[in-house]
């Protein structure tokens, strides 16, 4: 019976809520499951074909761009091969937040407004049009089928964007119920909340859980605790996103809910960029987005080294992302995923600029780096590193009885050597650790700008 119902939403009452949105969401699914299958030189071609619409399109009806083009003497059409993108700016978010009417096509209207909350608590704001979200829903919603889960599968998210939990009125709570979908706010993650996150998820019985990892596995830690299993649900993935994926992360979500873990790469700014596949390749959407991946200096890099993405989405015409700064830094694939799909990879997600960590000598390593000599103590409950400058690093560290005290100087001296000598290491004990108000948890946060070439430190 539960397949029957999912079938019927799926195939019903979805394409239908679709058609009445005024999205395209159902043909550009379909569209994007034969072209997954494509070799490369189809998808560029692809990708070539309807960067030049934007182009063209951005070139006429939006302000930013007109400008853009007439200062630098470019037309659309001098934008002859992907590699050309290089020959237009990168759009920072100052930009954006300087611009936002700049931005917006002529020709546009019905726009969404969204915001990000920003790594640095400044909101971004921008718009997104029917088509861009068309594509989004889309892009998620292929991922998902890799996995044998579809649109009204009972499904449990666990999510903290302000966007979400507002929406979350009566015809919200219908649409829902319907979808057969349930909203588990990650703000709060307190005993009491966990019990009751835990009994929901037993109740609901889920095919697939969706939301960032760092809540799925406390909330995995929390049942191992306890002792109650979610290994029996029938969960068939639980998909992360909106954060880095550690791997002991990866190893508590599979272990209690008994089912893998698929990674998402992606931002309500920069679109649905990347998933895993059940063949483990991180397979960027190239039907919709471009990706670069580029040096300090702005140069791209060669497949195998790390640099910051940058990001064109080809399906936002009424408010164009073309060649957007995402802030993360990652790693392009040249490599053939085994599951046969000629969709690109991304090798590796290593996070935000801002999750990096620079040493006294100017060394710039992954927050791993410090991670590492916190998270294995014994009776650390969670911690979060911030770097407020190249001197001095605090430390927020919650403990439980099994902590000994002796450790504080042991973990001091750790993080103390990896920055360098003379670096300031401050400890702070509280309860909790604070999530930020989109309701993640970040690891690491530096303040320290990073300049020097990407490394991993361990």
């Amino acid at each position: 019976m539960s397949a029957v119902y999912t079938a019927a939403v799926s195939r019903v009452l979805f394409p239908l809520q679709e058609r009445w949105k005024g999205h395209t969401t159902v043909s550009v699914r379909e569209a994007l499951e034969r072209s997954q299958w494509w070799d490369r030189d189809l998808l560029r071609r692809l990708q070539y074909a309807r960067l030049q619409s934007l182009l063209e399109h951005a070139a006429e009806h939006v302000p930013y761009y007109r400008d853009v083009f007439r200062r630098l003497g470019l037309r659309a059409s001098d934008i002859r091969t992907l590699a050309d993108l290089s020959l237009l700016p990168l759009l920072e978010k100052a930009d954006i937040r300087a611009n936002v009417d700049a931005l917006t096509s002529q020709q546009s209207e019905n726009l969404y407004r969204s915001n990000t909350g920003g790594s640095t608590g400044e909101p971004l704001v921008f718009f997104l049009g029917k088509e861009r979200v068309s594509h989004d829903v889309a892009a998620k919603w292929r991922a998902t089928r890799w996995w044998g889960v579809d649109i009204g599968d009972p499904e449990i998210v666990v999510w903290g964007s302000p966007i979400e939990l507002k929406a979350q009125d009566r015809m919200r709570g219908w649409r829902d119920a319907l979808m057969r979908t349930e909203l588990l706010p990650a703000f709060e993650m307190s005993p009491d909340k966990l019990d009751r996150f835990i009994a929901r998820i037993r109740n609901r019985r889920p095919k697939m859980l969706f939301g960032y990892p760092s809540a799925l596995a406390h909330i995995a830690r929390h049942a191992e605790e306890r002792r109650i299993r979610l290994d029996d649900l029938g969960t068939k993935v639980a998909l992360v996103t909106a954060e880095k994926l550690y791997d002991e992360q990866r190893d508590d979500i599979r272990r209690v809910f008994g089912c893998p873990v698929a990674n998402g790469y992606g931002g309500r700014d920069a679109g649905f960029i990347a998933h895993e596949c059940p063949q483990g390749g991180m397979h960027i959407t190239a039907e919709d987005v471009i990706v670069e991946v580029i040096d300090p200096e702005g140069r791209p890099v060669k497949a195998g080294m790390p640099g910051e993405i940058v990001v064109t989405h080809l399906a936002t015409h009424d408010f164009p992302f073309i060649r957007y700064r995402t802030g993360d830094i990652g790693v392009l694939s040249d490599r053939q995923c085994a599951c046969g799909r000629g969709l690109p990879l991304l090798e590796e997600i290593q996070g935000r600029s801002t999750d990096f960590v620079v040493a006294r000598d100017g060394t710039v390593m992954h927050g791993l780096a410090l991670i590492y000599a916190v998270r294995d103590v014994p009776g650390v409950r969670e911690f979060k590193v911030i770097q407020e400058s190249l001197d001095r690093t605090r430390l927020l560290l919650a403990t439980d009885a099994h902590f000994a005290e002796r450790d504080i100087e042991a973990i001091r001296g750790a993080i103390a050597r990896r920055l360098g000598s003379g670096v300031e290491v401050a400890i702070e004990r509280v309860d909790q650790i604070p999530r930020e108000a989109s309701g993640k948890h970040r690891y690491v946060v530096s303040r320290v700008e990073a300049r020097a070439a990407y490394r991993i430190a361990a």
